[in-house]
């Protein structure tokens, strides 16, 4: 976890910090968060992001405590898993940090809305696809049977018609959204602004 200290002590110091007492939204979790820097023209002003570069599942679970929890957000979108599998984690494995995560959510913050956006099928990560589906299934059914918990699903817009990734979404490293692969996602999200707002 040392990797992401310098990152997670930036955000202690600055975000975090302006944060507190603001009982904001936040958005957690990998690159595919921290780079989305229309989220407030995308999805809603007044929105904190917390989420830290390369981040995985385990990662997530590991800093909960110094990054979520001192904010007592009024609600919690997660975007993470793409760089577990990557880096070679098991489906079991990133299953059981999301499990450890959602705990630590409900013990924490209580019921507030809890959120996961799917895993993306973007062209970097294609080769292991069916394990994406298969951990993205697998959280779907575990967030879903929690109270507050509720699961968004980008998966299948980010395909075309002959179920390939839409490379018009990203970057040319296959891996990171571009501008128009975050205005898909915004408006994925517009059908859940009363969960991420907790209006």
């Amino acid at each position: 976890m040392q990797w992401y200290e310098a990152e997670v002590r930036a955000l202690e110091r600055g975000r975090i910090r302006r944060g507190i007492g603001e009982r904001t939204p936040v958005f957690y979790g990998s690159s595919s968060i921290r780079l989305w820097d229309t989220l407030a023209e995308d999805v809603g002003p007044g929105i904190l992001n917390l989420a830290f570069g390369g981040s995985t599942l385990e990662a997530c679970d590991h800093f909960f405590a110094r990054l979520v929890a001192p904010v007592n957000p009024r609600s919690l979108l997660v975007y993470a898993g793409d760089n577990d599998l990557g880096d070679g984690r098991t489906v079991e494995q990133a299953l059981g940090w999301f499990r450890s995560l959602a705990d630590k959510v409900e013990d924490s913050l209580g019921a507030i809305p809890f959120g996961f956006i799917s895993i993306k099928p973007s062209p970097a990560r294609f080769p292991i696809v069916d394990r994406i589906s298969r951990l993205n299934d697998l959280v779907r059914q575990e967030i879903e049977a929690r109270p507050s918990g509720y699961y968004v699903d980008v998966f299948p817009a980010m395909l075309n018609e002959a179920g390939q990734p839409r490379t018009e979404l990203y970057f040319e490293d296959g891996l990171h959204l571009n501008r128009e692969g975050y205005r898909l996602w915004g408006s994925i999200l517009q059908p859940y602004r009363n969960q991420i707002f907790a209006l």
